[in-house]
């Protein structure tokens, strides 16, 4: 027994050993350029879970929390990550011509597909793929997103806002909400209901089941976008140990028969009716291609309208419910941009799709809770062969970084977002940059090069289109609570705009009053 001990412990003394020359190794190849040395990396489980802890892991929110301290701390607009479990070279970049650099060149900058591995649940799709193919499903999915389909997206967000108008909110004076999302997240799920799948799904819950199913077509969606997250984390038979988990499991499986029915039904139509919604288009495009290796499958159409949902849901329920929270904090902004949406709808109509252009303030008001709210903090690039960047800091020098083939690059949002070499003032909410010249480069919530999102028209118009309406009709509040009366600006700003990780930045609790206006 004590030699099987011996022999037990050499092993692991051996592992430890080997660990610690390919740690040395890595910090040796990008020759010990500055950054964290832990023994857990941030892109892994525990790195998602644990706190910061020196020398262990660099905790949760590592990448969102220091907006663009580490690159001031380590001076310079690049900073290192070196791991030993496993052992990793990890480089997060914020400077905006490196980054372009990096997004212009998929053959030397991969995307590291098997981190999406766990968005594959229905099918293949754009998101999950790389080289021909994802060209194939760039093929096939680029027309679905097209300026027919986009004023669709206006005009039925419009007609779904005043519906929450007339039927929630009714003759209501005061509308107060314990979290924004609860009014966000539906009024997102019913325009990607209709937009991007073609289904009619009102407020008032629909109970009448069709035939051979469990769940309702409103309420799959529900859950699926909401319970994701645990969908990723839970192995396929840990869905079955707990009643939210298993409610989570029946929906996608609801949704995937309700999407199947869907490719069934308008495939074998005797006659066509004319549709603009993603999930037409996107069928159309496909069935449209000969068999030359592009016509998608119905796994990868389930796949492609599934990650459409994802984006076009969850982003905007929660970048509006920062930027309802901005404008509730500055009420100067506020007013600014309520009498901006007064001159362009003097009439007092509803807005359209033709006034959107004109709508400049409501999209700089837009984009600035985007720049400051990025809905994904780090997107994720692999280095195919040795080389170098050049990179920048603080003081106009630049220094050149040797990248090992294989170093994991994290394109920092937060970092470049809040670089105050490109914004002024960047942790202050000012509108007004983005109706002035500002650094394109520099401003990438939709990522960027040939893998920008594809569907940022789409979630642009749909998030204009309720940012407008909803402004116009209603002045926006924090809701006064007695147990944080006498907290500073400051105080309530850290506490209104509190974050957690999940699949995009999410906000904790953003309660608010919507008042109607005279």
């Amino acid at each position: 027994m004590q030699n099987l001990y011996l022999v037990a412990l050499s092993f692991v003394l051996l592992y430890a050993v080997r660990k610690l020359i390919d740690y040395r190794r890595n910090i040796k190849a990008i020759r010990n350029f500055p950054g964290y040395r832990t023994a857990i990396p941030a892109a892994s489980i525990l790195g998602n879970l644990l706190p910061r802890i020196p020398g262990i892991v660099p905790g949760r929110l590592c990448v969102w929390e220091p907006k663009h301290g580490d690159f001031d701390y380590f001076g310079c607009d690049m900073f290192s990550s070196i791991s030993l479990f496993p052992n990793r070279i990890e480089m997060s970049v914020c400077d905006a011509t490196t980054i372009k650099e990096i997004t212009s060149s998929r053959a030397r900058w991969p995307k590291p597909i098997e981190q999406y591995g766990a968005l594959n649940f229905f099918g293949k799709n754009i998101i999950t793929t790389e080289d021909d193919e994802w060209k194939k499903h760039r093929k096939v999915a680029n027309p679905a997103f097209s300026e027919r389909n986009n004023k669709m997206v206006w005009e039925e967000t419009v007609k779904i806002v005043n519906e929450m108008f007339n039927t929630i909110w009714k003759d209501k004076k005061e509308v107060v909400v314990e979290h924004c999302v609860d009014i966000t997240l539906p009024l997102a799920l019913l325009v990607i209901g209709t937009a991007g799948f073609g289904r009619a799904v009102s407020w008032e819950e629909d109970f009448n089941l069709p035939p051979g199913h469990k769940m309702s077509f409103k309420q799959a969606l529900h859950f699926v976008s909401t319970g994701l997250f645990w969908k990723v984390i839970f192995p396929n038979w840990a869905m079955g140990l707990h009643k939210k988990l298993r409610e989570v499991r029946l929906a996608f499986k609801e949704l995937e028969t309700y999407m199947q029915e869907m490719i069934d039904e308008r495939r074998n139509a005797v006659k066509k009716v004319e549709r603009f919604d993603l999930f037409t288009s996107l069928l159309d495009a496909s069935e449209g291609e000969d068999d030359g290796g592009t016509k998608l499958s119905d796994s990868e159409l389930r796949g492609n309208i599934f990650i459409f949902m994802l984006a076009g849901h969850e982003t905007t329920a929660h970048t509006l419910s920062y930027c309802f929270g901005l404008l509730a904090m500055y009420q100067d902004e506020q007013e600014k941009l309520y009498q901006h949406i007064k001159s362009v709808l003097s009439d007092g109509r509803a807005p359209t799709y033709s006034d959107m252009n004109a709508l400049n303030y409501s999209t700089a008001v837009f984009y600035e809770t985007l720049r400051i709210f990025p809905p994904v903090t780090a997107i994720p690039k692999m280095a195919a062969e040795d080389t170098t960047l050049v990179v920048g800091n603080q003081t106009g020098e630049k220094r050149t970084v040797v990248i090992p083939k294989g170093t994991e690059i994290m394109l920092h949002m937060p970092g470049l977002h809040y670089n105050p070499r490109y914004w002024k003032d960047p942790h202050e909410f000012k509108p007004q940059r983005f109706l002035e010249d500002y650094n394109r480069d520099a401003f990438l919530p939709f990522s960027g090069g040939a893998r920008q999102c594809l569907g940022r028209k789409f979630f642009e118009t749909e998030g204009i289109a309720i940012l407008t309406n909803i402004v116009q009709k209603y002045k926006i509040e924090v809701k006064e609570e007695p147990q944080f009366a006498n907290e500073t600006f400051d105080e309530r700003r850290a506490r209104i705009f509190k974050c957690t990780n999940g699949l995009t930045l999410t906000p904790v609790r953003v309660p608010l009053v919507f008042k109607r206006r005279d």
